[in-house]
């Protein structure tokens, strides 16, 4: 197991949970509706992809070491960073050319899936 990986998933889970709150409670009257939605929407993928890590920690274990997904596992967290942390921003300053970093967060989510399964399927069981 990576505990490295399934360490920083918890974390980034710990803080989807507290920053949703902090969005249904601390949010709901300050935020236009649009706005709201991007913030719960960062929320959702970083829930999303806080699972990814956690999950991909738990297939080092039966998996050979995998420079595949190791980078993978920093990938997802550079997605969570970029993609979640922008819609953030983005909804809490109205900042709109932030934006333009979303779809950065979004690539690193689909390369880092990509090489988890790619790691996965070209992996023999660990003895």
């Amino acid at each position: 197991m990576n505990t490295k990986f399934v360490a920083i998933g918890s974390i980034c889970a710990f803080l989807s949970v507290a920053l949703g709150a902090f969005g249904a409670h601390l949010l709901e009257d300050r935020l236009s509706p649009d706005m709201l939605a991007v913030y719960e929407t960062g929320v959702q993928y970083q829930m999303m992809h806080s699972l990814g890590l956690i999950a991909l920690g738990i297939a080092a274990a039966f998996l050979p070491s995998s420079g595949k997904l190791s980078a993978a596992g920093w990938l997802m967290l550079a997605g969570i960073v970029l993609f979640s942390g922008s819609l953030y921003v983005l909804s809490l300053t109205g900042v709109r050319v932030l934006g333009a970093i979303t779809p950065l967060g979004g690539v690193a989510f689909l390369i880092s899936w990509g090489l988890f399964a790619t790691a996965v399927l070209t992996g023999k069981k660990a003895q």
